[in-house]
């Protein structure tokens, strides 16, 4: 049996293109030359070919519950304490700058690091770990 190689993450929302040029401001992702209004679906990609395309998908429904998958955005992979706290604040004051929405930390305990749970411009949970 083949295994897979390759994945995209499916984003349902309201304005595909806007959504689309968030992260990839994010992710530091590219977006194609903006189409023509009330285009139905737009993506973004990863320029090094490595991480997952986003595909974004104009619904008529808003956002209603908490998302069950969530994208994770590591900016303080393999640091621990202040130091890394430091990373994920800047992070975090950056992404606010772009539009998100910082809604709270979630500090350390025995088994996770700390991480900022945010909201993307629509409305989708994301962590900054």
């Amino acid at each position: 049996m083949a295994s897979v190689k390759q994945f995209q993450v499916t984003f349902d929302c309201a304005e595909p293109e806007r959504l689309a040029q968030f992260w990839s401001e994010v992710l530091g992702y590219v977006t194609p030359p903006p189409s023509p209004e009330g285009q139905s679906s737009a993506v973004c990609t990863d320029p090094t070919g490595v991480g997952p395309r986003l595909y974004f998908q104009r619904v008529p429904e808003g956002k209603v519950v908490k998302n069950r998958v969530h994208l994770c955005v590591r900016a303080g992979t393999g640091l621990v304490g202040a130091e890394r706290l430091a990373v994920l604040e800047a992070e975090c004051a950056r992404l606010v700058a772009l539009g998100a929405v910082r809604l709270r930390l979630l500090e350390a305990d025995e088994e996770n690091e700390s991480c900022i749970v945010m909201q993307d411009i629509e409305g989708n949970e994301f962590c900054v770990d």
